[in-house]
Order: C-alpha cells, then structure tokens, then sequence
C-alpha cells in the first residue's frame, strides 16, 4: 500500500496546529520564541488522515520525515521473512514515530493506523537544519531518543521474565500512564488495538489474552466490554505487574 501524497498546512492553521494545540508540550516540549514557532511551523506538513489499517510508512521505505501524532494511533511491527508480523509498539497521540529510521535512513519497521489518525508529518532534513538554529531542539530530539531507547529496553526486560498475567497488568498500566499524561482518564479507555495485537506484543497466545481479560473482569480488577475497559483495582493491577513497571 502507498503512502498518501501530503500537503503543506496554511501558516495561520499550522499556528493553531503548535502553538494553540494541548499537545505540543508533550510532542516537543520546548520553551520557544514566537518567531521560532513560526519557523517549526513553517517546515510542518499536515497529511489527510489514515483510515484503520492504513500505512504511515512500510519497512524499507526510505526516511524522510518523523511524525507526531495529533490524534488516534499507530500499531509498528516488522515482518518476517514468512511474512508474520511482529508487533513492536503502539503508538498514542503526542508521541513521535519513525525516529528509529535515523541511522540506517530506511524505516526498520512499518506503521499502520488502529483507527482514524491524524499525524503532524515533519521532514528531517528541514527539522535538522532548524535545530541547528534552535537552541534546544536537537537537544530535545536527542531526549526523546535516549526516553525509546530505555523504554525499549525496559519492555524487552519485562516481557522475558515477567508472567503472563504480569505482562497484561503492566501494559495495562502503561497505557493507562499515557493517557492520564494526555489528560484523558486513566482508568477509562479504550484499546484501539486487537486481542491479537495486544498477544503478539506480549508473546502470548490470543487465547491466553483473552481468558486473562476475563479473569480481571470476574476478580474484579477490570470492566471490559469488547475494547472498553474501566479499570476498578488499579492497585491490585500495579501489585500484580511488581513494583518494577515503567510508564
């Protein structure tokens, strides 16, 4: 599948997009000037936005440009030489994607949306040239790496020792981390990826998540009703993943 064709924002909507939007502290929290807002703003594509199932960028494609999420979410994975698919990450509004493309200047994995997304599309080449006018910004790019790097590590870390019902109770709570951060509830979601989605991250089986899910739900831990959840024993869920879960 292709990726769709982008076009540049007017500079007053693109103002809207930054300087007005709840989210851009957390996408690129910077303490900027207005002119070198302007100037971030000025480099910002907006592209239409992704219908479910649709691909941001495909593994091997070329690197060009890092996108922030303005709303809905991405599901990364890479795939094997059989053509499975192994999930790496999913991806909430705020969160810049495509930075691990940087070294090898190919995107190691692909990105499709779990639900109608819309992304802030931002050319590297252009986002580096004005770091280097920026103070702060390179800097901050180099944080946002170094936070994925740990972030990486720590769930390979927690996926290979942890439990099976550890797993889902800390994924449980990581997700609900981001969105408090993004002052959405943190107990009352709903997951815009599937049962076997949310499995192949965690290593386990489909039906291993889904008996998981009821069993929270008749221990009392969780409401869940198809992709709603409402989570009713956050503490329970935080004793079961260990002390040791990371947002």
């Amino acid at each position: 599948m292709s990726v769709p064709e982008s076009g540049v924002i007017s500079l007053k909507r693109l103002q809207t997009a930054c300087e007005s939007c709840s989210l851009f502290q957390l996408c690129l929290p910077l303490e900027l000037a207005h002119a070198d807002l302007e100037e971030l703003d000025h480099i910002i594509k907006q592209r239409r936005p992704l219908q479910r199932g649709e691909y941001l960028f495909q593994m091997g494609n070329e690197f060009r440009a890092v996108y922030a999420i303005r709303s809905g979410s991405i599901k990364t994975f890479t795939t094997t030489d059989g053509g499975e698919e192994q999930v790496t990450g999913f991806h909430l509004p705020s969160e810049l994607v495509g930075l691990d493309a940087i070294t090898t200047g190919n995107h190691p994995c692909s990105a499709r949306a779990l639900e109608t997304t819309s992304v802030c599309e931002i050319p590297f080449d252009r986002l580096e040239e004005l770091g280097s006018r920026i103070p702060g910004l390179q800097r901050q790019l180099l944080r946002i790496m170094s936070h994925e790097i740990l972030t990486e590590q720590d769930t390979m870390i927690w996926l290979g020792k942890k439990s099976a019902e550890a797993r889902l109770a800390a994924l449980l709570l990581r997700l609900s981390s981001r969105f408090k951060a993004r002052k959405f509830s943190a107990s009352d979601f709903n997951l815009s990826m599937s049962r076997t989605d949310i499995a192949n991250y965690l290593g386990l089986a489909v039906e291993t998540v889904s008996r998981l899910f009821s069993r929270f739900q008749s221990e009392g831990l969780l409401e869940v009703d198809r992709k709603h959840v409402l989570i009713k024993d956050m503490g329970a869920l935080e004793r079961m993943a260990g002390a040791d879960h990371h947002n």
